[in-house]
């Protein structure tokens, strides 16, 4: 019935899995027309309008055979995708997008379909739009990690090993010492990881508008441990607005109460999970050839961490 179905690939998703050295990559862009009109055809599904796209994701907006909106989306497997079905199925729309359909070997999703037009992001107050998010986090980390997960205690443990390799590409003291402030932070805490059913990227624009509900949140990166370590993409959501205000320090702490007092989190613990957040991200950017840390994640880790008194930074 789809057989002819054609996808004009878009360009970022060119730009993330077309590079030369990325084989399986190319070879899942050259095959996604013949993939997406496979899913039409055994979901029962028409197409309802173009395409969209993230960086990562093809999101095809169709109907099912009993008239639902819905949307498909496609994206390689891999280590990032993996749980997500677990995690939205433990959700079961509680607070998050329903997953109404999923091929585990493609990681292929069909989803109820939310109003992409209205992103959390367009909520101009920032003070509603960080109660909005803040809300729904709380009931998302209410639920318990079913099995099955990545955990943080094996992430946090990775982060530590790496460390002492990653820290001397930074080209400023400074900024090597607070990397070991984090590790340490982390160190403290990695004998009581948690075991919430964590988001992982819970930010503005990972929440759309809905029907069943005004706000539902997407593209999870499910992962089992404790809340705290969630709160980031929230304190760091439209960071020019933050600097915008004159005093960041002010701005950082509002956001990272608003979070920690809905989720009713211990804020030094949270403090401490937050920190090791600004740990992953700087690892992440310094495998990628970078050799100074983002000024947000350096603004937010050096604001907590004059509120509290952490482990000195002795970690090598």
């Amino acid at each position: 019935m789809n057989a002819s179905f054609s996808v004009d690939v878009p360009d970022a998703l060119v730009a993330s899995y077309g590079k030369p050295d990325d084989a399986p990559g190319r070879a899942w862009l050259a095959a996604l027309s013949g993939l997406v009109a496979d899913f039409l055809d055994r979901w029962e599904l028409r197409p309802d309008g173009p395409a969209g796209h993230g960086m990562a994701s093809l999101v095809l907006p169709v109907i099912r055979a009993d008239g639902m909106a819905s949307v498909l989306k496609l994206q390689p497997a891999g280590e990032e995708n993996a749980g997500v079905a677990t995690g939205l199925r433990a959700w079961n729309g509680n607070g998050a997008v329903r997953l109404l359909d999923h091929d585990p070997d493609s990681s292929t999703q069909l989803l109820e379909r939310l109003d992409a037009t209205r992103p959390l992001s367009a909520v101009a107050d920032d003070t509603t739009a960080m109660q909005i998010l803040a809300e729904l986090l709380a009931r998302l980390v209410a639920v318990p990690a079913p099995k099955g997960l990545r955990h943080l205690a094996d992430i946090a443990t990775a982060m530590l090993d790496q460390v002492p390799r990653a820290v001397p590409h930074l080209r400023n003291p400074d900024e090597q010492r607070l990397v070991r402030t984090c590790a340490s932070a982390v160190a403290e805490l990695i004998d009581e990881p948690g075991d919430r059913l964590l988001h992982w990227d819970l930010h503005y624009d990972n929440i759309l508008a809905g029907q069943r509900e005004p706000w539902l949140a997407i593209d999870p990166e499910p992962l089992a441990g404790d809340p705290g370590f969630d709160l980031l993409p929230g304190v760091d959501n439209r960071w020019s607005e933050v600097v915008a205000t004159g005093d960041v320090p002010r701005a950082v702490l509002r956001r990272f109460d608003v979070l920690t007092e809905v989720l009713a989190l211990d804020r030094r613990r949270a403090t401490g999970w937050t920190l090791g957040r600004v740990l992953q991200n700087a690892l992440w950017d310094i495998e990628d050839g970078e050799n100074a840390l983002e000024p947000a994640q350096v603004a937010i880790a050096t604001t907590l961490l004059r509120r509290h008194v952490l482990p000195s930074a002795d970690y090598r």
